[in-house]
């Protein structure tokens, strides 16, 4: 599931773009309609040429609402940088560019709107090269340029196809087992009673999981999900959910704030990061400065403490203590923006290198800035571990491949991962740098247990009369590769997590148990049977009597063996069967259909489908009219 956001000036066709593309306006406040611009986010989703459904956030352009856009910003995969051709590059597309530089927006193109107004095709090349310089030294440097009209749709196939490739190419969001929403939306629907909304990212939510809100605290459960008006049993990273959560009024809560499970995030008023601030700004960034700093969806008031400097000049980097007027929820590696209050301007951002420091960090002490940069450029087991959650499930080699590691540190860096169970063995063997065994990070292979876990106990809810869930489908399902699903199918059995029954799989316990309604229709079923065991009512009417589930139990349990798509026997009577006319063949050396039918005084129509049954198994062969045993 994949993000998109708009980003540009005023006025540019934004919101008529995604109307345009979606079908959906995204303008949906009285005052945005009536103003005919964009005051808050805005929402819509289309689906792409290969199928795939892509959520939009659609951003204010005004400079006045720029704080709003950043509510909305940081959770997308894609930029659509909007830019009118009868304008070109105005303050706040350069505004916007800056703020997907500091955020690291890498994939997106520039969508040339309102094309239709421009009779000189010469006039386009000039703003097409402008453009390409604006982007230059930027995330979107020699991104895709797209001329379209949002009034007349030319150039919309071509848009399509282009943000179906660069979708393409964006790594996967990684599912840590550890989900959070940043709340962007909150309101209440009568019936239903609260609803955040937000972009899910690090792990997967389930209808019936606890949930916090944070920092606040307050507990509830979801009630339900959706993603694009269309009701999810579970939510996946990347994906705009709605979650409906119980327990809590909407006057509780407020954008900015995060969804997560119970224990699994801590909120911090006080975090370190690397800074860059932006070389075209008005002044120099000074220690003790009053910033805004913004979050995913977070916006807060802190103090600047400059660590190591007293200024900053623009276009300069370095490393800031930032205290928080209110908790956040952050972790490492997310990244902010810094916007000075008044007057209004973005100063810069970066990434956050720790959340939770222990203490205020003595501002000149070297120590500090050399424990802050080895951090942000992690240990080697940091840096595998990470590279093992973009790859998830695979061979030790990709993994130290992907690490960018020389052998030395790859070697050390693996041991200790196992060592500290960072990294979790998937195969039988002793992992080494160079190894093809298969390992995963604690994470992926948490995440993926789960789903598999998961994936079973609701097929088994689903499906109580059956005794597991079929290996295939469980595959299909997991959507992962095969030699990683045999892996973890073995490892899970190995842990007792699940049991094997041929091509089945199933958790420890779970049986094939009839409620009394079910037991008294097989009793009475199985009472018919005993009247006639050799003259025995269809399959069809056996599912008319007990249903097909049960009946289908039934089978399983080797309670009832059927011999065609038509006829079934008990099972004993089937083994009296099979027995007689072994010794009848034995006694004769052959036996005729007829013979067979007269020895249990029934019609040709069972015993044909019998016979034919015990030639299929490899019991006997048929020659002409007769049977015989088939030698071994």
């Amino acid at each position: 599931m994949r993000v998109i956001g708009t980003a540009g000036h005023v006025d540019h066709g934004k919101s008529t773009l995604i109307a345009a593309l979606t079908g959906i306006h995204p303008d949906r406040l009285k005052e945005e309609q009536q103003r005919e611009m964009t005051i808050d986010l805005g929402f819509a989703w289309l689906t792409l040429p290969d199928g795939e459904e892509v959520g939009i956030v659609d951003v204010p352009g005004h400079r006045d609402f720029i704080e709003n856009m950043l509510a909305g910003i940081g959770g997308i995969d894609a930029a659509l940088l909007v830019i009118a051709a009868d304008e070109g590059v105005m303050p706040q597309t350069r505004e916007h560019l800056a703020i997907l530089d500091i955020l690291q927006i890498q994939a997106g193109m520039v969508v040339l709107t309102k094309t239709d107004l421009i009779e000189e095709p010469e006039w386009l090349d000039l703003l097409e090269e402008d453009i390409h310089k604006t982007l230059r030294g930027t995330v979107l440097a020699g991104a895709p340029i797209l001329r379209v009209s949002s009034r007349t749709k030319a150039g919309f196939p071509q848009l399509l196809e282009t943000l179906t490739h660069i979708l393409s190419e964006c790594p996967p969001r990684l599912d840590l087992n550890r989900p959070r929403l940043p709340i962007d939306r909150v309101f209440s629907i009568a019936g239903f009673g609260t609803v955040t909304t937000g972009t899910l990212s690090d792990g997967r939510m389930k209808v019936g999981d606890d949930v916090e809100i944070l920092p606040s605290g307050l507990k509830g459960r979801i009630r339900g999900l959706q993603t694009h008006k269309k009701k999810e049993e579970t939510a996946i990273p990347g994906s705009r959910t709605a979650i409906n959560i119980s327990g809590i009024n909407a006057e509780q809560i407020r954008r900015g704030e995060v969804v997560a499970h119970p224990r699994q995030y801590q909120a911090t008023q006080r975090v370190d990061v690397h800074f860059r601030l932006l070389p075209d700004v008005s002044g120099r960034l000074h220690h003790a400065s009053e910033v805004k700093v913004f979050i995913g969806t977070t916006e807060t008031i802190a103090r600047v403490r400059l660590l190591g400097a007293e200024t900053l000049d623009p276009g300069q980097e370095g490393w800031l203590q930032l205290e928080l007027r209110q908790p956040i929820v952050a972790v490492r590696g997310d990244r902010y923006i810094l916007r000075q209050p008044s007057p209004g301007e973005t100063l810069g951002g970066g990434i956050i290198v720790d959340p939770h420091p222990k203490r205020r960090h003595k501002r000149f002490d070297e120590n500090v800035t050399t424990s802050l940069e080895a951090m942000a450029k992690g240990s080697p087991v940091d840096v595998l571990i990470q590279a093992s959650l973009a790859l998830g499930p695979a061979p030790v080699k990709d993994i130290i491949q992907k690490a960018r590691l020389d052998a030395g540190q790859a070697e050390d860096a693996l041991t200790e991962a196992i060592h500290q169970g960072r990294l979790v063995n998937l195969e039988e063997g002793t992992p080494s740098a160079a190894s093809d065994l298969l390992v995963a990070a604690r994470e992926s292979w948490q995440a993926m247990k789960d789903l598999i876990e998961t994936t079973v106990d609701t097929y088994h809810k689903g499906y109580p009369l059956r005794s597991g869930m079929p290996r295939e489908e469980l595959k299909s399902r997991t959507k992962a590769q095969p030699r990683v699903f045999n892996a973890a199918i073995k490892k899970l059995v190995a842990e007792e997590l699940l049991v094997e029954r041929g091509s089945w799989v199933a958790r420890p316990g779970h049986a094939i148990r009839f409620d009394s309604a079910q037991q008294a229709k097989v009793q009475a079923l199985m009472r018919k049977f005993a009247q006639n065991p050799y003259a025995t009512p269809s399959i069809k009417e056996c599912q008319a009597e007990v249903g097909e589930e049960v009946l289908a139990a039934l089978i399983e349990l080797d309670e009832l063996i059927a011999v065609s798509p038509e006829v079934i026997f008990r099972k004993q009577d089937y083994e009296m069967m099979v027995k007689l006319v072994r010794e009848a063949i034995q006694e004769r050396g052959q036996v005729t259909l007829a013979e067979v039918r007269d020895l249990f005084e029934t019609t040709r129509k069972y015993i044909q489908a019998f016979l034919e049954h015990l030639d299929a198994i490899g019991m006997t062969v048929r020659e002409g009219d007769y049977r015989k045993l088939r030698r071994p």
